[in-house]
C-alpha cells in the first residue's frame, strides 16, 4: 500500500487513542490485511509511548464507572470479538485426465505412421488476492479528520511565525513595536568610586588696617577659597553712639562699596566678597570710617577713612596666589 498523509494521520490518532470504537475497528482491520500500515502504527506507538510514561496513573472513583454504565445502557453482555472473514481459497482447476487408449479402441483405424494432430495444453487458473474495500462513509470521515489536523497544524505554524517575528523585532527593532508590547528599557546603575581629591590648602590673605599715628587698629583676613573675611579689632577705641564701617575702594569700581558694620565683639565675619572678581579683591584698598550707629544711612562714607590697608598673601594656595 502506498502510504499517504491520510494514513499517517489515521495511524497517529490510533496511537494517541483519540478514535472512537468504529474507527479503531477499521484501523485494526487495515492492520490485519496490510503489514506496511501495521508497521506505521507501531512506529507511532513507539514515538508516543514516552508521553504515556510521563503521566502517572489515576484511579477513577467508583461513581465514574457507574455513570459510564448508566450512559451506555449498562450492557452486561461482553462484546463479541471482531472476527475477520477468511479469504476464499484460490481454486485451481486441474486439467482433465488424459484418457488412456489402447490399440483395441482404435482398431484398425489407428495407423502409427499417420501424423497425429497436437492436443491443446490447459492453462492454470489465475490466483487473485481478495481486495478489501471500505465504504464511502469511512473515506469521508478520514478526510474530515485529516483536514482538521491540517488546520491545527497551519494555525500552530502561524502562531509560531508570529512569535518569531515579535521576538526578532524586540531584539533588533524595538521601536517598530506598539507601546503595549515594546520592551521596557533597562536602566543599570553603575557606582563609580573616585578617589577623594588630595587636600589642597587655600591661600590666606591679610591686611593691617592702621591710622596715621601707626599701629594696627584692625586685622582683616580673607580666605582665598571661600572669599569670606574676618575683621579682628586690635587697637581701635570704641566711640559711644558711633559704629565702625568697613569699605572696599578700587579704581575698577565707580565708588566705594560697603562691606558692613564692624561689630562690638573682637571678631566680625562676613561672606560679602563672593560677588567680586579676584582682581578687585587683591588690588583694592580696605578702609574703616566712623559712622552713626548702625552704619551709613545712604550707602556711602559720610566721613574720611581713619584706618586703611592692603592685602598681602600669608599662606600660598595650591593653584596660585589669586583668591577664587
Amino acid at each position: 500500500m502506498a502510504t499517504s498523509e491520510d494514513h499517517i494521520a489515521l495511524a497517529a490518532e490510533y496511537a494517541l487513542g483519540t478514535l472512537d470504537a468504529e474507527e479503531r475497528a477499521q484501523v485494526e482491520t487495515m492492520m490485519a490485511v496490510d503489514s506496511e500500515f501495521a508497521a506505521l502504527v507501531q512506529a507511532w506507538e513507539f514515538r508516543l509511548g514516552p508521553l504515556n510514561q510521563m503521566v502517572g496513573s489515576v484511579e477513577p472513583r467508583p461513581v465514574v464507572w457507574d455513570n459510564i454504565k448508566a450512559a451506555i445502557g449498562h450492557a452486561s453482555a461482553p462484546q463479541a470479538p471482531l472476527v475477520l472473514p477468511e479469504p476464499p481459497a484460490a481454486t485451481v482447476t486441474p486439467p482433465p485426465p488424459k484418457p488412456i487408449m489402447d490399440d483395441s479402441e482404435f482398431g484398425s483405424a489407428f495407423d502409427p505412421d499417420e501424423p497425429q494432430q497436437p492436443r491443446a495444453i490447459p492453462q492454470p487458473t489465475e490466483i487473485r488476492r481478495p481486495r478489501v474495500s471500505f465504504g464511502d462513509s469511512n473515506v469521508v470521515a478520514l478526510t474530515s479528520r485529516v483536514k482538521r489536523w491540517r488546520g491545527i497544524a497551519s494555525a500552530a505554524t502561524a502562531i509560531a511565525a508570529a512569535l518569531l517575528v515579535t521576538l526578532s523585532l524586540q531584539i533588533f527593532r524595538p521601536d517598530a513595536l506598539p507601546n503595549a508590547i515594546r520592551p521596557k528599557p533597562r536602566i543599570q546603575t553603575v557606582e563609580v568610586k573616585t578617589p577623594a581629591p588630595a587636600f589642597a590648602p587655600s591661600a590666606q590673605y591679610v591686611a593691617l588696617l592702621q591710622g596715621q599715628n601707626g599701629g594696627p587698629a584692625f586685622i582683616l583676613t580673607i580666605d582665598g577659597a571661600t572669599k569670606n573675611f574676618t575683621v579682628r579689632k586690635v587697637g581701635a577705641p570704641s566711640e559711644p553712639g558711633k559704629s565702625f564701617e568697613l569699605w572696599l575702594i578700587s579704581d575698577k569700581l565707580p565708588q566705594p562699596r560697603s562691606l558692613g558694620v564692624i561689630g562690638a565683639d573682637d571678631f566680625t565675619a562676613r561672606p560679602v566678597l563672593s560677588g567680586y572678581d579676584p582682581d578687585v579683591i587683591n588690588g583694592a584698598t580696605y578702609a574703616v570710617t566712623v559712622e552713626q550707629a548702625g552704619g551709613s544711612p545712604n550707602g556711602q562714607p559720610t566721613s574720611a577713612p581713619i584706618f586703611t590697608g592692603k592685602l598681602i598673601e600669608t599662606v600660598p594656595g595650591a593653584s596660585g596666589s589669586t583668591p577664587r
